[in-house]
């Protein structure tokens, strides 16, 4: 590897087989500087969407640990935090809207990296189109106690389908503020919500208990007792699937001011900053109904005790207790902003989608023609329109298999969640070892005992367990074990397996599509970041890997 120092003004110099920036044609590339740091953030966390995630990933948590929930989330965000060390440092060095395959291919090889690239992609793909089953059904829970209207939430799936794609198709920095606006709002009332609840005792005090890890893995909390079964696997897949979408930031270093100066930041700020705020809501939410009666109430609402629904046929548990510790008035502001955090994951899992679409496409690897931006704008609106029509079939053939609104939360977007989590989970494994690889063979300057090897293993170790875990627990993930809950494991195989081959045919056949995995890269990238090089505007290092 060779570090150049690049002055303003002169071509960028990259290894053999990189496509530099300047060489693109503004229909390839995305619009740069079209983000800072903030904007970054409120596009990675909006992917998580707070409310959103509390209120479906939340009672996912309850099911599988009871009052234990909130000890997932501190679990689940020590994994991702490790993870994050090797993951800012690769990411300081390989600059794409490629993301993780970019990475698995820098660190890995080309084989490797086009195998992991189809997987990403569908894990996104996975996410853009569950999060609309999401959307449908608390657009039609929440119109019906406004309104009295009762609008199936199959047709509402549509509209949220027609929105999401709306709005994406303009600049990603009109994005990135609609997101904004909706992310303070619902940090805000969460945060207010659990206030409430720590200064009014909850239901009867407030303990530490749920905060202790130990018991995720207890038989002795209310969710054995009322579900038949206590599954840590089910409480680590609500609560990771919960921080979805904090890996994106690399995904927008092109379009970013600072590239190199922006991930880091971003990434950290996204990962801690909502997992302190889950970790809070989720304790307060537990202490709010108290520990022996909250799986009941997840139970409930998740139609499984008969003749039984919450008060007013509220569509979450958290509405009778905005209800009781703070008043109407919150319930009301939870149902509006309970829409637009789903609009809001739904735009920005649709928006990385897209970005690996388009990233695939521009390098051969997907027809060319979804690698191209529209003008002006320089945003992939061919690769979102793809991205749409796939929501549209999967989301459609849900429907036609149960079209009740509570399905579209249950069936529709829980499959596409399990789908998703599980390959994603799998590709961050694989890519903690190119990590490791990466800074040990190519780029040596680099290399840190605790960033780029021990952070790395351990965030593979936490992958690995993740996999594990929702692989032993599939079954009462999905509520039953049908045709197409047995087979996640194996689609997310089969994807893999045949990138892998497609590469290996590239290599032998057609050399020039082979060469372009992983390397359509923006190397207007400091390699180095240590403190004194972050002072001042230095001219940037190219590092090609």
């Amino acid at each position: 590897m060779s570090d150049e120092v690049i002055e303003p003004g002169m071509h960028h110099s990259t290894a053999e087989g990189e496509i530099p920036t300047e060489l693109r044609s503004e229909a390839q590339s995305l619009k740069a500087g079209s983000v800072g740091v903030i904007g970054v953030v409120f596009l990675v966390v909006t992917g998580a969407a707070p409310i959103a995630a509390m209120l479906f990933n939340g009672p996912l948590a309850v099911l599988g640990a009871g009052w234990a929930a909130p000890a997932a989330f501190i679990l689940t965000l020590i994994g991702l935090v490790v993870f994050t060390v090797g993951y800012v440092q690769m990411a300081r060095r390989v600059n794409a809207a490629g993301g993780f395959y970019t990475f698995i291919s820098h660190g890995l090889g080309r084989v490797l990296g086009l195998a992991a690239a189809g997987t990403v992609m569908f894990a996104y793909v996975m996410f853009a189109c569950q999060q609309q089953g999401v959307s449908g059904y608390w657009l039609s829970t929440t119109f019906d106690n406004w309104f009295g209207v009762n609008i199936p939430g199959w047709i509402l799936v549509y509209v949220a389908i027609l929105i999401t794609v709306g709005i994406s198709y303009f600049e990603v920095k009109i994005t990135a503020r609609i997101l904004g606006v909706a992310l303070c709002a619902e940090v805000l009332m969460l945060t207010i919500f659990g206030l409430i609840v720590l200064f009014k005792g909850g239901a009867h005090g407030i303990s530490l208990a749920p905060l202790n890890p130990a018991k995720v893995f207890s038989s002795d909390n209310t969710a054995k007792a009322v579900f038949g079964s206590a599954a840590a696997g089910i409480a680590l897949f609500g609560a990771y699937f919960s921080w979805t979408g904090f890996e994106m930031a690399p995904n927008y270093a092109e379009e970013s001011k600072h590239p190199a100066r922006t991930v880091g930041p971003a990434t950290y700020g996204s990962v801690i900053g909502v997992g302190i705020l889950y970790i809070f809501v989720m304790w307060m939410f537990v202490e709010g109904w108290g520990q022996q009666h909250v799986s009941h109430e997840i139970a409930v609402q998740l139609g499984t005790v008969p003749n039984q629904t919450l008060p007013h046929a509220y569509g979450s548990a958290f509405y009778p207790l905005t209800d009781q510790f703070a008043g109407h008035w919150m319930t009301i502001i939870f149902e509006g902003l309970i829409i637009t955090s789903s609009f809001a994951a739904g735009i920005a899992f649709y928006s990385t989608a897209s970005r690996y679409v388009f990233s695939m496409a521009r390098e051969s690897i997907l027809p060319g023609f979804l690698g191209k931006t529209r003008p002006g704008a320089q945003n992939p609106w061919r690769a979102s329109l793809a991205v749409g029509l796939v929501m549209v079939v999967y989301c459609t053939l849900f429907i036609l298999s149960d079209h009740s609104t509570l399905a579209q939360l249950t069936k529709t977007s829980t499959y596409g969640a399990l789908m998703g989590v599980f390959a994603l989970l799998a590709i961050q494994g694989i890519c903690c070892i190119a990590i490791i690889w990466f800074f040990w063979s190519q780029a040596r300057d680099g290399f840190h005992w605790w960033k780029t090897v021990i952070a790395p293993i351990l965030g593979c170790g936490a992958m690995i367990f993740g996999c594990q875990q929702m692989l032993a627990n599939l079954g009462a993930l999905a509520g039953g074990e049908p045709l197409f809950v047995r087979s996640i494991p194996w689609v997310s195989l089969a994807i893999f397996v045949f990138g892998f081959c497609v590469a290996l045919y590239w290599r032998s056949q057609k050399k020039d599509r082979y060469e372009a995995i992983g390397r359509f890269v923006d190397v207007n990238v400091e390699g180095d970041l240590s403190p004194e090089s972050q002072s001042g505007d230095e001219p940037a290092v190219a590092s090609a890997g």
